[in-house]
């Protein structure tokens, strides 16, 4: 799916999943960076809100994080950008969403992580505008659990709820204030590189 075709969708429902979004051989290498960086111990538990606000919660979220540098990019994670930024021009086109930057990390869900339901655009980070989600997993099945699970407000006021499996190489897209969400408890390590287009400067 091209960029202006994610957009278009992201316009029409508020998400968008493309399976295959990166070719394998680009996934296996960010994967390999991932997985070097985690043995370096430049890993951390994520928490939840920001700057005095920010707390570690494992009852709420239980991953674990490493934030990219956008002034100290690995080659991998320079050429990723390069494809966000690809993408966050296409989305500015058709949405007019003012997108400005983008910010993100690796993540990992050890097995029996999660994170309960929410948005990612909250009081403290309202700058978030749409959420990209590129899993990083060699295999995954139904049965390895930690789904992404969206729900989807409808017309009427109710809502439905959709579950997404991190398949490797599998984008997801969504619009950060609008869509609620929450991984389920994963059963193997899961890994993905979760960013957001912001409408702020960096």
């Amino acid at each position: 799916m091209e960029n202006g075709a994610i957009a278009k969708a992201l316009y029409d429902k508020g998400w968008c999943v493309i399976e295959h979004f990166i070719s394998d051989e680009f996934r296996l290498e960010l994967l390999q960076e991932q997985q070097e960086i985690l043995a370096h111990g430049q890993f951390r538990h994520a928490g939840i809100g920001k700057g005095e606000g920010f707390t570690i919660r494992p009852e709420i979220r239980s991953d674990k994080v490493s934030w990219m540098d956008h002034r100290l990019l690995t080659p991998l994670q320079s050429k990723y950008w390069e494809m966000m930024e690809a993408l966050r021009v296409a989305i500015n086109q058709r949405c007019f969403l003012g997108l400005r930057s983008y910010e993100a990390h690796f993540a990992m869900y050890p097995p029996g992580s999660f994170y309960l339901r929410h948005l990612d655009q909250f009081q403290s980070v309202k700058y978030r505008v749409v959420t990209a989600i590129l899993y990083l997993n060699d295999e995954w099945s139904e049965d390895d659990g930690g789904a992404l699970r969206m729900y989807i407000p409808g017309d009427n006021g109710e809502e439905t709820s959709m579950d997404i499996h991190p398949y490797g190489g599998q984008l997801v897209v969504f619009l950060s204030g609008e869509i609620p969400h929450e991984v389920l408890e994963t059963h193997k390590e899961r890994i993905s590189i979760t960013g957001w287009f912001r409408d702020v400067e960096y």
